[in-house]
């Protein structure tokens, strides 16, 4: 959600059947790991990916992503398509 877009947090946690302390506490591992930059405006924070610390990680990751998306969409396309029959 964060490779190509800045999120703030709340939406982030919106994503997720998980609480937003849950969901903070992922990010701030990623934060802590260097793999997402954070910015502060007011008393919301926004994150993302940071693709220079990634470094030779980033086009595999970004492929990987890419390619797992890909299926998904695929997936939900033709199960969307079974239940209109």
């Amino acid at each position: 959600m964060v490779w190509n877009d800045e999120l703030g947090a709340g939406d982030i946690a919106s994503r997720f059947d998980l609480t937003f302390g849950a969901v903070s506490q992922h990010l701030a591992v990623l934060r802590e790991s260097g793999f997402v930059r954070v910015r502060a405006a007011g008393n919301r924070r926004f994150y993302r990916a940071d693709h220079d610390r990634l470094g030779l990680l980033a086009p595999m990751l970004e492929a990987m992503w890419s390619s797992t998306l890909d299926q998904l969409a695929t997936a939900v396309e033709a199960d969307a398509e079974a239940n209109r029959r």
